[in-house]
């Protein structure tokens, strides 16, 4: 059975999110926890997918990663024409704010036009997961169906278009005003936990000692995409603040 924590993560980022995300999803979770969550049958107004200002999208971009990191990273805004790269990078990282359509393509929260999750990959990571996010945002913004999109992502698969992730990709996603979905139990109720997110291929959880009682990795296989998601929660969110974990709980004394 998967913990609770695993069972939050699934769909995000295959893409990736997210996702811890992919999430996050990104953004990702379980299927036993779908049942759970609000249904979103279609996609919403294109408005409400999009951010008021490109600033404010560049701040939440940024906020996925210390600014040791995301001040010389290159900067994508999602516009009405796809994501855009608004300020150029030195550091190979490339940092975005993901949406709900980086979860799997059947997650019950795909069309969930609340879904922000702010993430900062790097160059390996761009390399591979780039290209096939941009080019199903244009998919999404073109108006073709889940259905449609699934099977397109199966014949790129099947032709190798779509490859298992380069060793070392990997991602951050360390931004407190994350919302990587509706029933994530975080303090605002979308946020996951401050987390290091690394792309690998397809494989079992305990090669990476994974979802294991005591081990600090999550791990989630995509239900369609060649790899697997691994989830490092951390303890502090990008702008070094603490995240509220719950204190470990003390032994009973002895007598």
């Amino acid at each position: 059975m998967l913990s609770k924590a695993t069972s939050q993560i699934r769909g995000r980022h295959f893409s990736i999110g997210m996702a811890m995300c992919a999430l996050v999803a990104q953004v990702g979770w379980a299927s036993s926890a779908w049942s759970d969550m609000a249904p979103y049958p279609k996609m919403a107004p294109l408005a409400e997918y999009l951010s008021a200002d490109p600033a404010s999208e560049i701040a939440l971009a940024r906020s996925a990663a210390p600014a040791v990191i995301s001040d010389k990273a290159e900067i994508l805004v999602l516009g009405a024409h796809g994501y855009e790269t608004v300020v150029k990078g030195t550091n190979g990282f490339v940092c975005y704010v993901g949406r709900s359509w980086e979860a799997d393509l059947d997650h019950p929260e795909f069309w969930n036009p609340k879904i922000r999750a702010p993430t900062c990959a790097n160059a390996a990571a761009v390399r591979s997961h780039m290209p096939y996010y941009k080019e199903l945002t244009q998919w999404v913004l073109a108006g073709v169906s889940q259905d449609e999109m699934i099977a397109r992502t199966k014949a790129e698969i099947a032709v190798g278009k779509i490859k298992a992730p380069e060793p070392g990709a990997m991602a951050l996603m360390l931004s407190k005003d994350q919302y990587v979905g509706d029933n994530q139990g975080g303090p605002s109720g979308g946020q996951f936990y401050p987390h290091v997110m690394f792309w690998g291929p397809p494989g079992p959880a305990s090669d990476w000692g994974a979802n294991l009682k005591g081990s600090p990795i999550l791990s989630q296989p995509s239900d369609i995409m060649p790899l697997t998601m691994y989830y490092i929660p951390i303890r502090k969110w990008s702008d070094g603040s603490l995240y509220p974990y719950p204190a470990p709980s003390q032994p009973e004394p002895t007598q």
